[in-house]
């Protein structure tokens, strides 16, 4: 047998159904992360002529009088993304977990917002209010000249309010769960010895919120690091490693150059993701369910700080999102001001641009059928076989590394493996590559959305189905019940909610991701997404602001349907 069960079921069937669904899962993360990378790898020690040169790719970029500034504007965005993002999300988190705010549900909404929108949307935003023709950049075309503003818009500025706009949500996510988690007894005891409320914040709120704040930080820095829809849009002549890839792969097409460049970026990544990691087992570790939750006292002077300071945040927020909802509907921005729905002709279904929403929500759909299915098996047979051998081990390591590696190395790695018509193994030697077949097709796009994502999809699963009881499959092996009628009747129906956040999270990301696919889309598979960069690129702002806007109002309409929904169930139950 290849898994010694600590559950036992009477069925020797069942038991050997639980081997072969270990056994696919392998072959399936192999195949959809193994291989693809081994491709890239060998990619960077060979020539176009697939001839074995060793390190020389490597030296001859090195070697390029740009390498040295890429890396270096690489890391400076990252890093001062980073700062903003924590500072601005630490104290938008405290806010809504320690103050007295005026809506917190409207605020809570607020900071959200960007999460539901393309990296891109957020550069051609800053473009319509601070590019050269922007409304503050020109005092509102002269209507304000007071408040005209030039704030460099193209390079690093555009780049790092692109980057914090990204990262914050997932800064405050973080921080919210660690100052949520704080035990309020800690804070009585301080006022007791007498500390004031400075005091308490240094000794209290800080040291319990230290793995939070750390594990954002590579959160976020691992973010700006890998983002390519924001340097794309707004950064100008200020090359980051992610445009570097894309310019060498699509540009000058040059492959060998592109594996080089993708292996320098997953090195910081990797490194940022294995700490991340290791802080987040720590901050597991000092959570206390026993904790009492923390009471939100009156202090004027401190809820008047808190609520314009978020008030203000949320405000920014929603002018970036409804910017370019708003002039999508502008005939000719800023000629002419007249209302139009020519922007969005696209609905036209003679060849129109419609096809890219649709190939978008056909591949959302898919990807979050197919990625919720699997990502919940994974959890449910890595949780429910106990003793680890080393095929077990092998699929774990395959279930975080994707939340290591951007998605552009994912998608170049995938061009080297999949359109290949043969590919070699240790020990085998060359063999032809069946799966060849799936390249340039839709399904590819499938494949690749479901490995991007799926490691935040495996860790909910895993957090959902662990606070289950385990008597339930005890129980059900006892009396002869097979694990997978246990699956369908008793867990499934009882973890409901986590299977519809694992949707979600798949449908959101798959519309508004852009890195993943943009190296694998055809004329015919082309996303909303990868439109709109086409769009930008070709000058038409307009229409690559409303392609934004369609896939805004599509990500927010279908999670107001969810929320009916789960209203519905609680009011249900």
């Amino acid at each position: 047998m290849l898994i010694n069960k600590v559950i036992k079921p009477n069925s020797l069937l069942s038991e050997k159904l639980r081997d072969l669904v270990v056994i696919i899962i392998f072959l399936f993360f192999f195949i959809g992360i193994g291989l693809p990378l081994i491709s890239l790898i060998s990619k960077a020690f060979h020539n176009y002529n697939n001839e074995f040169v060793g390190l020389k790719n490597f030296s001859e970029y090195l070697k390029s009088p740009n390498i040295f500034s890429s890396f270096k504007n690489t890391f400076f965005i990252s890093i001062f993304s980073t700062s903003v993002s924590l500072i601005l999300g630490f104290i938008y988190a405290y806010g809504i977990s320690r103050c007295n705010l005026f809506s917190k549900r409207f605020l809570k909404l607020a900071i959200l917002l960007p999460l539901f929108a393309p990296t891109m949307l957020h550069g051609i935003s800053l473009v319509y209010l601070f590019g050269r023709m922007g409304l503050v950049t020109t005092g509102f075309f002269g209507h304000l000249p007071f408040l005209k503003m030039n704030i460099n818009l193209y390079g690093p500025v555009g780049i790092i309010i692109s980057e914090v706009m990204y990262t914050l949500p997932q800064v405050y996510l973080i921080l919210l769960v660690s100052l949520k988690n704080s035990d309020y007894r800690l804070y009585e005891v301080s006022e007791t010895l007498g500390g004031n409320k400075f005091k308490q914040f240094i000794s209290v709120t800080l040291p319990s919120c230290k793995y939070a704040i750390f594990s954002s930080m590579i959160v976020s820095f691992i973010l700006s690091f890998t983002d390519f829809g924001g340097p794309k849009v707004v950064g100008g002549n200020y090359n980051v490693l992610a445009t570097d890839i894309f310019k060498q792969v699509v540009g000058q097409q040059n492959m060998e150059r592109g594996a080089v460049i993708s292996i320098l970026l997953i090195i910081p990544a990797l490194l940022a993701f294995f700490i991340e990691n290791n802080i987040s087992k720590k901050q597991r570790d000092v959570f206390n369910g026993s904790s009492t939750e923390y009471k939100v006292k009156k202090c004027v002077p401190r809820d008047i700080f808190f609520n314009v300071f978020s008030y203000l945040i949320a405000t920014a927020i929603i002018l970036l999102i409804i910017t370019p909802v708003v002039t999508s509907f502008i005939k000719m921005w800023p000629y002419n001001f007249k209302l139009t729905l020519n922007n969005y002709k696209f609905f036209d279904l003679n060849g129109g641009p419609l096809s890219f929403y649709k190939n978008s929500l056909i591949i959302a759909l898919f990807t979050s059928l197919a990625g919720t299915i699997i990502s919940y098996l994974c959890a449910y047979i890595s949780l429910k076989t106990e003793e680890i051998i080393l095929i077990k081990k092998i699929n774990n390591l395959f279930f975080i590394i994707p939340l290591a590696l951007p998605g552009m190395v994912l998608g170049l790695s995938y061009i080297f493996f999949f359109n290949s018509q043969s590919f070699y193994l240790p020990f085998i030697g060359e063999i032809a590559n069946p799966f060849n077949l799936i390249y340039r097709t839709i399904y590819i796009l499938i494949l690749v959305n479901i490995i991007h994502f799926f490691s935040v999809t495996y860790m909910t699963a895993f957090t959902g189905l662990k606070k289950l009881d385990k008597e339930f499959e005890t129980i059900a092996s006892s009396i002869g019940i097979p694990w997978y009628k246990t699956l369908f009747k008793v867990t499934i129906p009882l973890t409901l909610d986590t299977i519809g956040e694992i949707f979600m999270y798949y449908f959101f990301n798959t519309m508004t991701t852009v890195s993943a696919v943009i190296f694998l889309y055809t004329s015919t598979t082309t996303l909303a997404t990868v439109a709109m960069i086409n769009l930008n690129d070709m000058g038409d702002q307009a229409k690559a602001a409303a392609m934004g806007a369609l896939i805004i109002g599509t990500n927010l309409f279908l999670k107001f349907i969810y929320e009916l929904i789960k209203n519905w169930r609680k009011n249900e139950k």
